[in-house]
């Protein structure tokens, strides 16, 4: 087993996170106010952008291939290195499915 340094940027939260467990499991165990919902990789509340390093996550589903590269669920990332991530930051697929919804929603209303 391998532990890595997990960083928040903007927060000063750091972590020690092994490789055999979830970024989400460490911080909900070290009082971390990290957001999550589903815990199963599909509601992206849990996402944070990947400023530096590099995580395992082949089970997050909501994410596509690319976005894989830059952004980690925490409910399903495992720290592959020392990590620095921005917490609450989305991928676009999910700011263009809430564009989308948004634009649904108007023309109902119409």
């Amino acid at each position: 087993m391998t532990e890595y340094t997990v960083e928040f940027v903007g927060t000063g939260e750091e972590i020690t996170v092994s490789d055999k467990e979830t970024i989400l499991s460490r911080c909900i165990e070290e009082g971390i106010a990290q957001e999550y919902s589903c815990r199963v990789g599909m509601c992206l509340a849990c996402s944070a952008e990947i400023v530096a390093g590099e995580v395992t996550q082949p089970a997050a589903r909501g994410l596509t291939e690319q976005e894989r590269e830059n952004y980690a669920l925490t409910c399903m990332a495992r720290p592959a290195s020392d990590l620095r991530l921005d917490r609450g930051k989305y991928p676009p697929s999910i700011e263009a499915d809430a564009a989308d919804a948004a634009g649904d929603a108007a023309a109902a209303d119409d």
